[in-house]
Order: C-alpha cells, then sequence, then structure tokens
C-alpha cells in the first residue's frame, strides 16, 4: 500500500483501477452505424493464464477449469455443478474489475453466492475473460461463449458428459455487473459474436458508462474549487495542496471534513452527482478514503479508458454543476459552471461493429427479461446514481416493470452482507422461475430517497459485515 503526502492510502489494485478515469456520460452514447477506423492501445496487450487455476469443490458439487479461446486471446473457465444436474439452470457468474496485469486468474464467486445458487440446484460458470483492463466487451463475448459451450470444454478436458442447460441467466459485480446488465440488453444480445438468450440478470453494485463521466467531473470539480489550476500531466503533484485547500487535514491525512465553503460545495457536488442527498453517503461514503483514493488517483484525465476506447470518451460540454437544490442556480453556480474547464467527446469514439458488440458496451436498460440490482447507498467509487439512470433508461424503453432494484445502507463498493446476497439470489430466481415479482426499492423521488430511512428495507445485517457504527432504521 502506497500514500501520498496526505495519507490518502491507495492500494495496488485501486491504483490500477484508477486509470479507468475516462469518461461518458450514459446520455451521449456515440451511436453511429460508421465504424471510425481508429487504432487502439489495448488491441495490442497479450494476456496469459495463471499457472494455477484448479480451484474446490463445494460438498456435493464438482469443480471444472481449464482454457479456452476468448476474443483477445486464451482464457481461464471455471465451472461448478451440484451432484444431480444434467441440463438445469446455470448461471453465469462475471467478476470485478483485475487491474492491468498480464495473468488471467480463474474466476469463484463469494460464498454467499456460490452457496446460494448451489443449493437452489443450479451450476455456475465463469470466465476469466481474455484480457483485463477495464474490458466489457471481452466479458461479455467470453461470458457468451463459455456459456454456449461450457459443457463441451467439461466433456474435452474432464471426460464428464452433461446436457447442455436448459435455461441461463447472468448476475456479477461491479465491472461484472456492467456486463451482466449489458449482457441482457437489446443491443448487446443482437450484436453479440456468441448469442445467448438469458432468462434474467443480477448485477450487484453495477458499474456502467457514467461510471466514466462521474470520475472525470469529480476530479475536475475539486480542481477548480481548490484554485489550483494545473495542466494534466501535473494534477497528480499537485493533488495534495488541491486537498489542502478544501479539507481540514489531522496529522498529515486527509479527513474530508470540509475546511471553508469550497470544500462543502465539493462535497455537495459530489453528492448531486453520485446520486443526491440520501442516508449513509454525506457522513460516511464521502468520507471513505480508499475510494477517496480511487476516484481521485490519476485526476480522471484517461479520456480513452485506458487505451479501451481509441480517443477521447469524456464530455462535459453540457454538464450542470450544484451545489444548491434550487429550482436556478445561484450566482456563484453560474460562476462556477462557466469556470470550469469543458471538455467535448470526440464523435464516433465508441461506434455499433460488425463483429460483435462495442468496445465500451452500453447499458440502456432496453431488456425483456427480469433484472434485480443492489446497490450500497454509500459507494464514492461506483455511485447510487447508476441506478437512477437505469430505472430512466427502463422507463424510456418500457422495461421498468422487469426492473427491480435495491437500496443498501452499506458505505463502500460491493459492500455486501452474505444475507443481502443470498436474499437477493433466491428472490431473483423465484420471480424468473415463478413469476413473483420481488420488493424493491424506488430510486428516482428525491424526497423518497433522503428519507433518513430510506435503503432499510432490504438491508439485512448480519455478521460478514461491521456496520455498527451506520445510523440504525427505526430511530
Amino acid at each position: 500500500m502506497t500514500k501520498n503526502k496526505l495519507g490518502i492510502a491507495i492500494t495496488a489494485a485501486t491504483l490500477s483501477a484508477l486509470l479507468l478515469t475516462g469518461c461518458g456520460d450514459s446520455s451521449s452514447s456515440n451511436d453511429s452505424d460508421d465504424e471510425v477506423e481508429a487504432t487502439r492501445i489495448h488491441d495490442t496487450r497479450t494476456f496469459e493464464p495463471a499457472a494455477e487455476i484448479a480451484f474446490t469443490a463445494s460438498e456435493s458439487a464438482s469443480a471444472y477449469y481449464g482454457t479456452y479461446e476468448g476474443i483477445q486471446g486464451p482464457a481461464v473457465y471455471a465451472a461448478e455443478i451440484p451432484d444431480g444436474w444434467d441440463g438445469g439452470g446455470l448461471i453465469m457468474y462475471t467478476h470485478g474489475y483485475r487491474g492491468e496485469g498480464s495473468e488471467l486468474a480463474v474466476s469463484v464467486p463469494d460464498a454467499a453466492w456460490r452457496a446460494t445458487v448451489l443449493a437452489a440446484g443450479y451450476a455456475w460458470a465463469a470466465s476469466s475473460y481474455s484480457a483485463n483492463y477495464y474490458d466489457v466487451r471481452a466479458a461479455i463475448e467470453d461470458t457468451n461463449k463459455l456459456a454456449l459451450e461450457v459443457v463441451d470444454y467439461i466433456e474435452a478436458d474432464f471426460g464428464q458428459a452433461y446436457e447442455a442447460p436448459q435455461q441461463v441467466l447472468i448476475s456479477g459485480y461491479s465491472l461484472g455487473g456492467h456486463t451482466a446488465a449489458a449482457a441482457v440488453d437489446r443491443e448487446n444480445m443482437e450484436r453479440t459474436a456468441y448469442k445467448v438468450h438469458y432468462q434474467g440478470a443480477l448485477p450487484f453494485c453495477q458499474a456502467e458508462q457514467n461510471q466514466f463521466q462521474w470520475l472525470g467531473d469529480y476530479t475536475r470539480v475539486v480542481e477548480e474549487l481548490s484554485g489550483i489550476d494545473v495542466p494534466d500531466e501535473e494534477y497528480q503533484d499537485n493533488l495534495p495542496s488541491m486537498l489542502q485547500a478544501l479539507f481540514v487535514i489531522e496529522d498529515g491525512s486527509v479527513t474530508w471534513e470540509p475546511a471553508n465553503e469550497n470544500g462543502e460545495r465539493v462535497k455537495q457536488i459530489a453528492m448531486n452527482l453520485t446520486g443526491g442527498d440520501r442516508p449513509i453517503f454525506y457522513d460516511f461514503g464521502f468520507a471513505n478514503p480508499g475510494l477517496q483514493g480511487a476516484v481521485l488517483g490519476t485526476g480522471g484525465r484517461g479520456g480513452d479508458i485506458n487505451g479501451i476506447l481509441a480517443r477521447n470518451y469524456y464530455d462535459n460540454v453540457d454538464r450542470e454543476y450544484r451545489w444548491t437544490n434550487g429550482d436556478t442556480k445561484t450566482v456563484d453556480e453560474e460562476n462556477f459552471n462557466e469556470a470550469i474547464e469543458r471538455v467535448a467527446a470526440d464523435d464516433g469514439v465508441n461506434p455499433l461493429r460488425d463483429d460483435g458488440v462495442r468496445w465500451l458496451p452500453l447499458v440502456k436498460g432496453d431488456f425483456d427479461v427480469p433484472v434485480l440490482t443492489l446497490h450500497t447507498l454509500g459507494d464514492f467509487y461506483v455511485p447510487f446514481r447508476h441506478q437512477q439512470l437505469y430505472r430512466e433508461g427502463a422507463i424510456e424503453n418500457g422495461s421498468e416493470d422487469l426492473l427491480v432494484q435495491r437500496a443498501i445502507r452499506a458505505p463502500s463498493h460491493c459492500d455486501f452482507t452474505g444475507s443481502e446476497i443470498s436474499k437477493a439470489l433466491s428472490d431473483w430466481l423465484k420471480w424468473v422461475n415463478s413469476g413473483d415479482k420481488p420488493e424493491g426499492d424506488e430510486v428516482l423521488d428525491p424526497a423518497v430517497v433522503a428519507d433518513p430511512q430510506y435503503g432499510c428495507d432490504h438491508t439485512i445485517n448480519d455478521d460478514t459485515r461491521d456496520r455498527s457504527a451506520l445510523p440504525s432504521c427505526g430511530t
């Protein structure tokens, strides 16, 4: 672990994730049927399966693993099949971001997810994807190919024959949540090179294309309100000075407590950009030093999403930055919006392709299968705002009745208890198989979201997460 001069703790894995900070608003999809001739850095990268890819099967189940050819090269597959399964239900598990290394590791879900799926009589399978970095294109294409061919790989590698699954579902976390949501979106289902009719999706803490807008916006807000204007390449060197101009510093570390009016404005803008006034975020999510470091780590300047795209995707030309909630901007807000740096995305930067899904597959909310999501209210890195955009897209596309969303009162990214994961899976599977739609939370009504009790309905505290410092429900 490293620390900058003001004690912002950033792990090596997080530093890798920071290079995701190229940006693009979900309302700016750069739709085009004209393929833009461009070379992206990512096409030159190579990856190799890890030397050790074996994993131990759960009780009353069999573990399978091996390699297969993905769109960027070899990928690792893992599958676990409960005793007595032969062509029943299969859930594709999609893992989160794994940084920039060249090694492709085996993907085994967390204990609660895995146990719940197997107990329900489902098999699961997961791909390492054939590339690291923020490559959702590889995640979708490689996961889809595995869904279609996993029983063939198992027979070839282990001599064990199974019937093809009768039902295929998809679920994952963070980047894997982006993958799961995008995999059932109409455009991606139609454009993928490996067509899978998923019958439901369960994205946890999902990222999506707006993720990169948020990361770029916040870093520019910090720079502007700090009063320290620097070239992109000097952002990191000057970040400690920016933070010192905005927040209280104690023992050389940033407390994230505003030191002045501009520090408070940073906090309010961040709240508005990430989903508005809501429990947990203001007092706990914003003050999460690890996630602050994740957002600030590269200054939000990599508009090509670290080589996933060939050119700049970030666009804040029409972004309105607010620290008040009135119908009109104050004079100070007007001045701020005039002063902050404006950047336009390159035309056709993320076009439709004729060889599969886009380089950055979009989540548009255009689906026709049951989708259930979970998102924590405090997540400063992959914000709750994604859920609001997902709902708006589903309404626009007539999919709103097939979307159930749950708000969880926790301060970090993918910060779910085992009970919350298990309950979501069980409710989702019941919905998919019997049509019994589960309960969810309203995400678009600001008054509902701002209620101090918001998120209580589906938050289940247990000993897998320590939430003792958080405000309790019912008080």
